[in-house]
């Protein structure tokens, strides 16, 4: 007879344990809050919270991060519910990470390793996985001396293997540092012609006049729910964190004459490593390139404002901040209270697609804001223009005649000083106090 129980996998049951110091900057302390998301983080992962502890001293300890009182309880916690893994919320040093590991006796992880395996697990691309794979190398570097004589052979696409331990892939990494710092420079190197691939579709994109709308916002907002909302597609949207790894990009149609180009980004989170931010930017430099940034935020979560703080200040991270913002904020079927309002705000429920046609619209007008429709009549001598409205402008028509070429476009600001000479009977509109 079959024993069903044995053929499901035995979830990984974790204790979790975050540490609130005077000494620390307000954004690395543990609150429930942040608590509450690495017990989220732990379950995308695929494993089981069975107890959390929380301290409050004037400083970390150096030797173990929380007090010794506090590694007694977690070790009999551990021993209690037969875990097999301690997770805190702070980051740890390697010497800390290797003394917890010998009290506690099981893997210990910081939230920066988790949220690596998670992405371990999510990465579907060949670019997605060279990302994960930098990221881990960075992370893994300053933590090869005294932790691995090796490391094993383990695998980055999830399978069975435990928490923490989805890792680069190799089937015996040398704990070498010149090796992996060799290996970082080979992915740094392909990341880099990631970029220039990149690169040139953008050009190609810019030249078709395609304009680009990112969106992005803290994890499990409803990015993916929008985007399937607004595009009709079908991306998994699950309420979970980290759902969208890999950026998806779809056409959404304003109206009858425009299209744009909709980009699904990766969801922000508090605390992200900073060598994770670095990994992604092959992914995340299209925030920087996009015409209009859509902020996708959980207005039913008690803690959007400080989720919204994370994300603005990250897009200034990645050279975004002057970029044209337009605030969405979802869930409003769910939200009890005066709902935001003002310029550049729309409130929708991407699951019901209540407030859709009014995020299209505002779409439309934040895209076509300064921006003019001109009809030119261009000399053969100065014919160059034309290569410019092909780099520059949403050209509309052209057609070569005999006098020269005619033209209509709808240009920037900027792009409208250099045509308006073309522009038959155009004059400068006079001031008042001109005339």
């Amino acid at each position: 007879m079959i024993d069903i129980e044995n053929t499901i996998q035995k979830k990984e049951r974790a204790v979790l344990a975050g540490l609130s110091a005077s000494s620390m900057d307000g954004h690395e302390r543990s609150t429930e809050v942040s608590m509450d998301e690495l017990q989220a983080l732990v379950e995308t992962a695929g494993g089981e919270t069975v107890a959390m502890i929380m301290q409050n001293l004037p400083s970390p300890n150096p030797h173990s991060f929380i007090g010794d009182g506090k590694v007694r309880e977690m070790k009999e916690l551990i021993a209690a519910n037969d875990c097999d893994l301690a997770v805190f919320d702070n980051e740890l040093s390697p010497s800390q990470m290797r003394v917890l590991s010998e009290e506690l006796g099981v893997k210990v992880l910081d939230r920066s390793g988790l949220i690596l395996d998670i992405f371990a697990q999510r990465a579907q691309t060949r670019e997605g996985q060279l990302q994960v794979e930098l990221a881990q190398y960075k992370y893994l570097l300053p933590r090869l001396t005294g932790m691995w004589t090796h490391l094993v052979r383990q695998t980055a696409s999830g399978g069975s293997s435990p928490i923490g331990t989805r890792g680069p892939g190799e089937t015996q990494l040398e704990t070498d540092r010149r090796h992996i710092r060799r290996k970082i420079q080979k992915l740094e190197e392909e990341l880099a012609a990631v970029r220039k691939v990149r690169g040139t579709q953008r050009r190609r994109r810019e030249k078709n006049a395609m304009p680009v709308v990112a969106l992005v916002g803290y994890t499990n907002a409803g990015k993916s729910t929008l985007l399937n909302c607004l595009t009709g597609s079908e991306i998994p949207a699950n309420d979970r964190l980290f759902d969208t790894l890999d950026t998806t990009t779809r056409r959404l149609r304003l109206d009858e004459t425009r299209e744009v180009l909709l980009s699904d980004t990766v969801g922000f989170i508090r605390k992200l490593p900073t060598h994770l931010i670095e990994a992604f930017k092959a992914t995340l430099e299209e925030l920087r390139y996009a015409d209009v940034l859509v902020h996708v935020i959980d207005i039913s979560n008690p803690e959007w404002e400080e989720q919204a703080r994370v994300v603005d200040a990250l897009i200034r991270q990645l050279g975004a901040e002057a970029t044209p913002r337009l605030r969405v904020f979802n869930k409003c079927d769910a939200y009890i209270g005066i709902l935001p309002h003002g310029d550049d705000i729309v409130c929708i429920s991407a699951r019901s697609g209540e407030g859709a046609e009014a995020l299209v619209k505002k779409l439309a007008d934040m895209l076509d804001r300064g921006k003019r429709h001109v009809a030119l009549e261009i000399p053969y001598g100065a014919a160059g223009i034309v290569d410019v409205l092909n780099r520059e402008a949403a050209e509309l028509r052209l057609e070569y005649t005999d006098t020269g070429i005619k033209a209509e476009a709808v240009v920037t600001p900027e792009l409208f000083g250099r045509v308006k000479p073309y522009i038959p009977g155009y004059a400068e509109p006079v001031e008042d106090w001109e005339k």
